[in-house]
């Protein structure tokens, strides 16, 4: 992370942690209170499958609000359908969120395997604005994008969707309020006790 931050302030580029997640018809569990002996049920559709997937970056930069930007992806449980994002998915991803940033990007990411193929490392290598490194194994705890997911997931404990497309679109509404609340990126970040200063030499 270090190495990532000397980076960032010497190519005046945005710090982007990114991470996937996925969301299922079926709520997430959550402790509530209730009556003694009345159980709360919430009742799940058990018609249709699915999932939705989202993959998300917190764009961090000194001096800047940060932002979070996410794409997602519908899985209907088709034959042949993919179940995850592919290198072309990814790459373009990132493709619009440099757009967006107008600068470079250091892109701290995880080991997934679509993450470490010859072909992502192509696409990589052709992009002189895009530098990755890469978070230790077993390390969720240094992504703040982790917080995003269990901010999302609590957003969602109480409701039962009718179908994939109604999970989709309580997804795409929990991720847009999480954008307009900014200072939440900030705490996610400071969660992994980690900061934005570059550290001195």
């Amino acid at each position: 992370m270090a190495v990532g931050k000397r980076l960032a302030a010497t190519r005046d580029a945005w710090i982007c942690f990114q991470d996937e997640a996925g969301q299922v018809l079926r709520p997430p569990v959550s402790k509530t209170w209730a009556r003694r002996g009345r159980t709360p049920v919430v009742e799940v559709c058990g018609k249709g499958s699915g999932r939705v997937s989202i993959a998300g970056l917190v764009c961090l930069k000194p001096g800047q609000r940060g932002r979070l930007m996410w794409r997602t992806r519908l899985h209907r449980g088709r034959a042949g359908e993919r179940g995850s994002f592919s290198e072309d998915d990814y790459i373009a991803f990132l493709d619009q969120v440099h757009q967006r940033l107008h600068a470079p990007i250091v892109l701290i990411w995880d080991n997934l395997t679509v993450h470490v193929s010859r072909r992502m490392h192509a696409l990589i290598a052709a992009r002189t604005w895009l530098t990755v490194i890469r978070l230790p194994a077993y390390a969720p705890d240094l992504n703040p994008t982790e917080g995003v997911w269990r901010w999302m997931k609590r957003g969602l404990t109480n409701i039962a969707a009718n179908g994939v497309d109604h999970l989709a679109d309580l997804v795409r509404q929990r991720l847009r309020a999480c954008q307009q609340q900014t200072d939440l990126l900030a705490g996610f970040l400071a969660n992994t006790g980690m900061t934005l200063d570059p550290e001195l030499p």
